[in-house]
């Protein structure tokens, strides 16, 4: 399945388009409401779709206004966001901002941070996101979050920055995979199947922004590039890696960060997980540039092919202001030290098989001995502003990637001897291993900790946490 993928990718057609842009490959940007004006309408509903290309038919899926993924919520910082989303499908619905560091009421967690939407239900949304970034929305539902998400709905907020850096383009990238079959139909939704157990609902189709990949870009040599990328899938763990320039990352979920290159131009990318990314182009007409998903044979993402006359490259390194509003550093000796640790989950054989013996399917992962649940005991209880470094520890013999929600942590070196140089709401814990984050718990509320993947979530696999 992952060696289909990836060949077929490359059967794309090539593509034609006006230099500067990113084709119609681009999600729509909507007309958000700010303040007190009437808030804009978002419908939620069916929709049918070409996932592949032609002479494929179309998937009937779930979308907003039509279209996955949904359009580009995009404002300024500081300002408020406000929109109507009206339920027109056969499930609860309810929307999670991943990234926002919000009050908790808006945190969109159906059942635990607010009731869900009902079908022929609507819900008003206002958000004053108070960090600038790039943010994802997708369906967060407790038991009830694949299906929806998997059907299609997602899409991304940008807070832009009072002063944002000058590029040539900004481009938008949702990245998303489907269990679709051969008749192009979307598969059956098996909340206690053995793959909720195991890696979770792995698509056998990827798209980008809605279409076959690659998404094709034209510019001109030496023109700047920021690639917001955002991993919207279901469960599909993979890496990314940069090919033909230099990628230099500015932000890690959302949070500005100093400059860097990634280690052998390759970056994890888990659900959830977000990347703003800046590329300057070759100065050559002609010049090729990739960012390629590590799936199979691999698998191209974005290509983007320079032509025209070249422009003069930028001089000044590209860079975002680091966020003033989080620490620049955790004191550790004062922090509260929970313990969060992941058991369950199919075992893997000598052989390099799955065994789901003995396995309640029903019940297949556990978080501190139990499973998730909005009225049982937290995690911990704290006052705002105390400091907290949190061991997390993943005695399952998958990578656990899990989201902080409300806040921006820090992932500790694994001999405790520093940190990471850019802050993350959500990270990937290897199989067997333990890893400690720390953060201070400065934003008031009930706030979960959470599996991406969206099957062990609805499983179960979660804890929370409050402040007050």
């Amino acid at each position: 399945m992952l060696a289909g993928l990836g060949g077929a990718a490359l059967l794309t057609p090539p593509f034609a388009a006006l230099p500067g842009r990113a084709l119609s490959q681009t999600p729509p940007e909507a007309n958000t409401s700010s303040g007190d004006g009437p808030p804009r309408t978002l419908v939620a509903g069916p929709a049918k779709i070409r996932l592949r290309p032609a002479p494929a038919v179309e998937s009937d899926i779930w979308a907003f206004d039509g279209a996955t993924p949904g359009p580009v919520l995009r404002i300024k910082q500081g300002e408020t966001l406000r929109f109507k989303l009206e339920n027109r499908t056969t499930a609860l619905l309810s929307l999670h901002w991943q990234g926002l560091r919000g009050e908790a009421s808006q945190d969109g967690v159906g059942g635990f941070s607010r009731p869900p939407i009902a079908p022929g239900e609507s819900f008003e949304y206002r958000l004053t996101p108070p960090d600038s970034g790039t943010i994802l929305y997708r369906p967060l539902v407790l038991g009830g979050s694949s299906e929806p998400a998997g059907r299609g709905l997602g899409g991304l907020l940008i807070v832009e920055e009072q002063e944002p850096p000058a590029v040539d383009l900004d481009l938008p990238m949702l990245v998303t995979d489907w269990l679709i079959g051969d008749d192009q139909a979307i598969q059956p939704f098996e909340p206690h199947g053995a793959s909720a157990a195991a890696a979770g609902r792995l698509g056998s189709w990827l798209t980008v922004n809605g279409k076959p990949p690659p998404q094709p870009v034209k510019l001109r040599p030496g023109s700047r590039v920021r690639l917001r990328l955002a991993n919207g899938c279901n469960a599909r763990i993979m890496r990314l890696r940069f090919d033909g320039a230099k990628a230099a990352v500015i932000a890690v979920d959302g949070q500005p960060t100093e400059t860097f290159e990634p280690v052998h131009a390759q970056l994890p990318f888990a659900p959830g997980t977000r990347y703003d990314v800046v590329l300057d182009l070759p100065v050559e007409a002609g010049a090729s540039v990739n960012v390629t998903a590590l799936i199979g044979p691999g698998l191209p993402l974005v290509r983007i092919v320079t032509e025209g006359a070249a422009k003069v490259p930028p001089a000044a390194a590209p860079a975002l202001k680091l966020n003033p509003a989080l620490p620049a550093a955790v004191r550790m000796q004062d922090a509260l030290r929970p313990d969060m640790v992941i058991e369950g989950g199919a075992r893997l054989t000598p052989d390099r098989t799955l065994d789901f013996t003995g396995l309640d399917l029903a019940r297949p992962w556990l978080v501190n001995g139990g499973t998730g649940a909005r009225d049982g005991k937290p995690l911990f209880s704290v006052k705002r502003g105390t400091p907290i470094v949190m061991a997390i520890d993943n005695r399952t013999t998958f990578v656990q990637p899990l989201h902080v929600h409300g806040h921006a942590f820090r992932l500790l070196h694994p001999l405790d001897d520093g940190w990471e140089n850019y802050f993350l709401d959500t990270v990937q814990i290897p199989e067997g291993k333990k890893r400690h984050i720390a953060f201070i718990a400065d934003n008031p509320g009930r706030w979960l900790i959470s599996s991406t993947v969206l099957e062990r979530f609805d499983l179960g696999l979660w804890s929370w946490f409050e402040v007050v």
